[in-house]
């Protein structure tokens, strides 16, 4: 059930500027996501399961979408929830520019946390990414990352190398270019604002 429900969100094609950097062919629209909480249940069980395997004490998430799935997750496990929100001016150009930021009241909250870092969907991570040095700095450990649905490999095989499992109902297979690579920008075809 929560494939056919993953497989059904509403996507677009065209050419896209990830908050990575990185340009892709595909966008996902999932503002409605949590519309209905009801119908997100399933998913979020589903991914608690996952990351309650981890021993972790709390879920944090990258505002916007991964902070509701990462509050949500902390409600169906019992634990401490958290978020993170992106920094002002770093929307900088180049590769993994994002930073993300912890509210200053929570970081003696979070020091010694085991903590599972969720978003809605991670392709190349770069919330994700801006949210384990958030927390890291916060004095906090991140033993997991979870996602309704991974795109392609990147952020698997980064966190992979830190030795930091990650944990997705779906995987798909997902296109990523460097913009001097990018094929859409090398056909002509203009970015479509997501």
């Amino acid at each position: 059930m929560t494939d056919e429900i993953l497989k059904s969100l509403p996507s677009r094609e065209g050419h896209f500027l990830l908050e990575s950097g990185y340009h892709t062919d595909l966008w996902f629209d999932l503002e409605a996501l949590f519309l209905n909480p009801r119908e997100v249940a399933p998913l979020v069980s589903s991914l608690a399961n996952l990351l309650s395997r981890h021993d972790i004490s709390a879920v944090c998430g990258p505002l916007l979408g991964g902070a509701f799935v990462a509050q949500a997750v902390a409600t169906h496990l019992g634990t401490r929830f958290y978020y993170t929100y992106p920094a002002s001016g770093s929307e900088s150009p180049g590769l993994y520019r994002a930073a993300y930021l912890l509210p200053s009241e929570l970081h003696p909250h979070v020091r010694g946390e085991r903590v599972a870092i969720v978003d809605d969907i991670v392709s190349a991570g770069s919330s994700v990414r801006a949210t384990v040095a958030a927390l890291n700095s916060a004095g906090a450990t991140t033993v997991v990352v979870g996602a309704f649905m991974a795109l392609g490999n990147a952020a698997r095989e980064y966190f992979s190398a830190r030795r930091i499992p990650v944990e997705a109902l779906l995987q798909r297979d997902f296109t990523l270019w460097d913009p001097a690579d990018c094929l859409l920008c090398r056909s002509g075809i203009e970015l479509t604002t997501p």
